[in-house]
């Protein structure tokens, strides 16, 4: 962790989580300074973390919200997020989530079904309203990333087919109560192969083609998020190359003039500023393995056991000779487990394990399975 000092994790209760607020700032910072050169608009991924004061370093830059649910986008607003940096996204929106956000006039509404369309307009036009829309089309591009977390390929629940295209722009007029105003496109999260990112611009400048050559011009592009960030190495890449990576969109993507370009990124912002910190409870010996048993599990950290993501793990209290153990936690599952052959220095019962890149998709995927409490968090680094 490079803004935390080890000794301030000694006297939590475990588990926890550890986040580096000021890693946080220089992540956004760098995200932000980068996208602003070619004039690019980002919205945080709530999905990824979604505690206040990450939410309050993410404003401070000036980044919109990405919400997948009504909750989240009751959060951006009370956050503090302007309705009008709004963006609501997901495949199953409810009757209920789609009211709020007509309700307070988010910017836009990410549709992903032609039935998601007609509900869409059917609840605007009750409440005498003009929803604003994007299309969330399936670009059928692999991201190269676990298929548990790929979205953009055709056999994936995501998105509009290319194919489904043509009928739906001759039945659009149809549906008075909604103005379409983006093309949206995401293709999958963890992505590490930024050439992805290259096929993503030259399918999207062919679509955006199609579109114009029917006489339809967006406001703008949604290119989503997806970028991914380096798991075995934490320190050495604390901050991802978002120049990298927005340059690969100004050299390929083709916008029209004065279309606007926006992205989704969530993991690459948060991941690296949180820790899941752990005590050993037991140290358990085998024929063939040694385990650490932890006091977290599965409950606080679903990654691993969902789809076998690894994480980093570091002993902070011990500095002995290495051994080779499966890291695992509580939960009465065989899934629930860290890391199996991890070398750690010689570990013992009462020893502090940090858990890194835990900062996305760690404690909002928390569970209370087993009735276990939810995890604290605690925040280094405020000002």
């Amino acid at each position: 962790m490079l803004h935390i000092d080890k000794s301030e994790l000694q006297n939590h209760p475990t588990p926890f989580y550890a986040y580096d607020l000021q890693l946080l700032r220089e992540t956004l910072l760098s995200a932000a300074n980068e996208a602003q050169k070619y004039g690019y608009h980002v919205h945080y991924a709530l999905k990824a973390n979604t505690n206040s004061p990450v939410l309050k370093e993410v404003l401070n830059v000036g980044f919109g919200a990405d919400c997948v649910s009504g909750n989240e986008v009751k959060k951006a607003l009370e956050s503090g997020f302007p309705a009008g940096k709004v963006v609501f996204a997901g495949v199953g929106k409810s009757d209920a989530e789609i009211n709020f956000g007509l309700e307070n006039d988010i910017f836009c509404f990410n549709t992903e079904s032609v039935h998601e369309l007609e509900v869409l307009n059917e609840l605007a036009g009750q409440k005498g309203k003009t929803a604003r829309i994007a299309l969330r089309i399936n670009p059928n591009v692999n991201a190269k990333t676990h298929h548990y977390i790929t979205t953009g390929l055709e056999e994936n629940k995501f998105g509009i087919n290319f194919w489904e295209l043509p009928q739906l722009l001759d039945y659009l007029p149809e549906l008075e109560n909604l103005h379409l105003v983006g093309l949206h496109f995401h293709i999958g999260s963890q992505i590490t192969d930024l050439s992805v990112f290259k096929a993503l611009c030259l399918r999207v400048n062919e679509i955006q083609s199609w579109f114009l050559s029917r006489n339809v011009v967006v406001e703008h592009l949604n290119l989503g998020g997806g970028l991914g960030v380096n798991y075995h190495e934490p320190d050495t890449d604390a901050i991802p190359d978002f120049a990298t990576y927005f340059g690969i969109f100004k050299e390929f993507l083709k916008p029209e003039p004065g279309q606007q370009v926006h992205f989704e990124l969530g993991r690459a912002l948060v991941a690296q500023c949180g820790t899941l910190v752990s005590r050993v409870l037991y140290i358990k010996k085998g024929i063939k393995t040694n385990f650490i048993i932890l006091d977290a599990g599965m409950t606080e950290l679903m990654r691993p056991a969902l789809y076998q993501a690894y994480h980093k793990i570091e002993n902070l209290s011990s500095q002995a000779h290495e051994l080779r153990y499966d890291v695992v936690g509580p939960i009465c599952e065989s899934s629930d487990c860290f890391g199996k052959a991890v070398m750690l220095p010689e570990t013992n019962r009462g020893d502090l394990l940090a858990i890194r890149t835990a900062g996305a998709y760690g404690e909002v995927m928390s569970s209370g399975y087993n009735l276990r409490e939810k995890a604290p968090a605690f925040y280094f680094g405020r000002r």
